[in-house]
């Protein structure tokens, strides 16, 4: 707030496509896809013209209890057919932080429910980013974001994103009959573009398995084509417990989350007596949010957007590698997903006192939109980028990294 307060604001006018527009008419390249979510692209008539036939006909209405919709329900059953979760059930929300919380205390729930009401204990990854709600900011893994706030949620903690073993030594130092769940990014996104070392998730299934823990991934980012499939985790193998989407659902056009549950953990509140979840939001299983998303999928299906992130996912990764030996890069992270990290060096952030929204104010300059975090840049553009307009995002964020280091 102290910071955008000592100038002028950045308006977004109008996009479409990749493009952005700013009040004067300049023209950007959206390298992020807003905040990692506008699969498809920007502008897209499909879906304005889904959401609209859907308000004419029912607007919004509550899905507490019995009452239903059938876009809710249309979707829900096209998200739980596509699930690599053993006997999918799914709950909507209206994003990605809210859809944690949910998962959370369903977890929580799920084992008091079945005799182990002692196991709270709900473990994270270092960078993981799991919204701000308050289970998310609570089990999130980077600590800026969690300090100045008073007592958060207890019973938390913390390993390496990139070693099962540290889990499973958490799990031991914790004691597994206190540990309820894990929860882990396939691809770490806002917490720096970290892919995880080849078979991890294969042994933190396994572990959790052995110890009783439930395996929570949080595709928010991750999911609907961005990985090239429909919720990312499927790439290595597993079948979680729980699965918590959100953004490329409906790609942003509205705000639209969930939680696919398996069977397994679903069973004791659709059959067991006296096992109530009573966890919902208002806005939970909206119709038109649910015909937004439908008419996205229906995008993603017919442009076939889950091979052709593929080959995006490629072609990014090429030319973020082009940066890898410049003066002021110390690593480029990418190739597994349309996303990428460009990390500054130690010697650029601490001794030359170069900062990372100084680069992303100049390449935004130069008509780029880029995504800074303490020490990287960030892209996750949308699916739809073009090889022109990746070369182009890249070589401005060059150009950017060149005119930050002439001016130190």
């Amino acid at each position: 707030m102290n910071t955008v307060r000592k100038g002028p604001e950045f308006t977004v006018a109008r996009a479409e496509g990749v493009w952005l527009w700013d009040e004067s008419g300049d023209r950007y390249l959206d390298g992020t896809a807003s905040l990692w979510y506008c699969n498809v692209g920007h502008g897209r008539p499909e879906i304005a013209e889904a959401v609209h036939r859907q308000m004419l006909t029912l607007d919004a209405y509550t899905v507490y209890g019995d009452f239903a919709n059938q876009p809710a329900v249309r979707l829900s059953e096209r998200l739980a057919a596509h699930a690599p979760v053993v006997d999918p059930r799914v709950i909507l929300t209206c994003g990605g932080g809210e859809s944690i919380d949910t998962a959370a205390k369903l977890a929580r729930r799920y084992h008091a429910v079945t005799g182990a009401p002692e196991k709270v204990h709900l473990i994270s990854r270092t960078g993981g980013y799991h919204g701000l709600n308050g289970f998310g900011t609570s089990v999130i893994g980077m600590e800026r974001f969690r300090t100045g706030y008073g007592p958060l949620i207890e019973d938390v903690s913390v390993v390496p994103h990139d070693s099962a073993a540290a889990l499973e030594a958490e799990i031991l130092r914790v004691g597994p009959e206190r540990v309820a769940a894990f929860f882990a990014e396939p691809v770490i996104g806002a917490g720096g573009v970290y892919a995880p070392p080849q078979g991890y998730f294969t042994e933190v299934a396994r572990i959790c398995e052995r110890y009783g823990v439930l395996f929570i991934v949080d595709s928010v980012i991750c999911g609907f084509a961005r990985l090239g499939d429909w919720f990312g985790i499927e790439r290595f193998g597993v079948r979680p417990d729980m699965i918590v989407f959100a953004k490329g659902v409906s790609s942003g056009y509205l705000p639209l989350g969930g939680v696919v549950v398996s069977g397994r953990v679903a069973d004791p509140f659709w059959y067991g007596e006296g096992h109530p979840f009573l966890h919902g939001t208002t806005y939970a299983g909206h119709p038109t949010a649910c015909a937004a998303a439908m008419a996205n999928l229906d995008i993603l299906e017919r442009e076939d957007l889950f091979t052709v992130s593929l080959e995006v996912e490629r072609q990014l990764d090429g030319a973020l590698r082009t940066l890898a030996d410049h003066p002021l890069v110390a690593q480029v992270r990418a190739g597994t997903g349309v996303m990428g990290a460009v990390e500054l060096t130690e010697e650029a952030l601490t001794g030359r006192g170069i900062t990372t929204a100084e680069v992303f104010l100049e390449a935004r300059a130069r008509g780029v939109i880029l995504r800074a975090v303490p020490d990287a840049l960030l892209v996750s553009p949308p699916l739809i980028i073009t090889w022109e307009q990746i070369d182009h995002l890249v070589s401005t964020l060059s150009a950017s990294l060149d005119a930050v280091a002439a001016r130190h």
